[in-house]
């Protein structure tokens, strides 16, 4: 079976730890190691975080 081009990201926040924000990225557009952060809303704080990506399994 083929692999996806596809790949589960979780965006974790950097005060709490917690898991915020779940998405998929085109593995294309990403060299292996290279990590994404980005400023979002965290419900739980209630306030804008910076958020760092991290690859999880999805399934």
């Amino acid at each position: 079976m083929a692999k996806g081009k596809r790949t589960y990201v979780g965006f974790y926040s950097t005060e709490t730890g917690n898991l915020v924000h779940v998405t998929n990225i085109q593995k294309k557009n990403f060299e292996t190691g290279e990590k994404l952060s980005l400023k979002k809303y965290n419900k739980k704080t209630r306030k804008h975080e910076v958020l760092k990506m991290k690859e999880i399994k999805k399934g």
